[in-house]
């Protein structure tokens, strides 16, 4: 009896053992090709990585903001690669044993979905924010204008840019909901002025004048050094209603255009002051009109001393 179900079994253990190494080796093989691909994708993303950041060394110097923001770019990159690697890998090594991943697939099917749904404005802001960090759009510390807001820039993450205005206020924007951005201190800043004089003035004698004022400027050991260029006199830019106007700009290292450009006018004012130069007010004519009765002017002085 024993020898029969000796001889029945065998051929089914032999199976079994079979069939038992072959699923071993399967998963062997998934492991040790999930293991490959783990090592290309971190050789690839330190690629990467060092490509970035010599790209962006040409256009910023600041290396350690560099190094923040190419670092966080790539760890995001790698935290969602090795993910799908190892689910894939996990789920291959439990079809091997027998098990059915179709259940598993549907779920995580209908997981996805219904995150998809649920968070498509949070993944939306990810994928915005991912983009604008990686392209170096804006930064931390330049002043910027979202949606038609400007202040500075506070903080930027993957989902929401933070900006503070003059008055202190806090403005948060998640990245899906910017429509317009505008840097105003990206590598360099300028500050645009429209001065107005009389219509009397020589405008040649003005601009000159305003010249020689950017110039004693710019050799101010104080503000001389964050102006990277001569003062700009663009010429005669429009006819005012009591004033022509001179546009004027001044470059500067960024975010130092405003206090630039408040010296300046401070300096201009006196040297106007000092060559009689007019800077004209809007002048008004009141009309009464036709049916108004005249006006009746006494001398008050003359009737106090009678």
């Amino acid at each position: 009896m024993d020898q029969f179900l000796t001889e029945q079994l065998s051929p089914f253990l032999a199976h079994k053992s079979m069939a038992f190494l072959e699923a071993s080796l399967r998963i062997l093989l998934i492991g040790i090709v999930a293991y490959g691909a783990i090592r290309a994708l971190t050789f690839g993303l330190g690629k990467l990585e060092q490509v970035l950041l010599t790209w962006r060394e040409r256009e910023d110097k600041e290396r350690v903001a560099n190094e923040k923001r190419v670092k966080t770019l790539t760890g995001l990159l790698r935290t969602i690669c090795l993910t799908l690697v190892w689910v894939v890998g996990i789920v291959m090594s439990l079809d091997q044993i027998g098990l059915d991943i179709t259940p598993i697939l549907a779920g995580a099917g209908i997981v996805g979905l219904a995150v998809g749904f649920g968070a498509q404005n949070l993944v939306r802001d990810v994928i915005n924010g991912f983009f604008v960090i990686l392209e170096n759009q804006v930064r931390v510390g330049d002043v910027a204008i979202v949606n038609g807001t400007g202040g500075l820039v506070e903080a930027i993450s993957f989902r929401t840019i933070t900006l503070r205005d003059l008055s202190g206020t806090v403005h948060i924007f998640p990245h899906g909901t910017v429509t317009t951005m505008a840097n105003m201190t990206k590598g360099w800043s300028a500050y645009v002025m429209d001065i107005g004089v009389a219509y009397k003035e020589d405008t040649d004698r003005v601009a000159e004048i305003m010249r020689e004022v950017g110039q004693d400027l710019q050799q101010d050991e104080q503000f001389g050094r964050k102006m990277l260029e001569p003062i700009e006199i663009l010429g005669v830019d429009a006819f005012g209603e009591s004033a022509v106007e001179i546009k004027v700009r001044i470059k500067t290292l960024p975010i130092e255009q405003w206090g630039v450009g408040r010296e300046y006018r401070r300096r201009l004012k006196k040297a106007f002051d000092r060559e009689n130069i007019e800077i004209p007010f809007p002048h008004r004519t009141l009309y009464m009109g036709e049916a108004s009765p005249p006006w009746v002017v006494k001398n008050i002085a003359s009737s106090t001393a009678s």
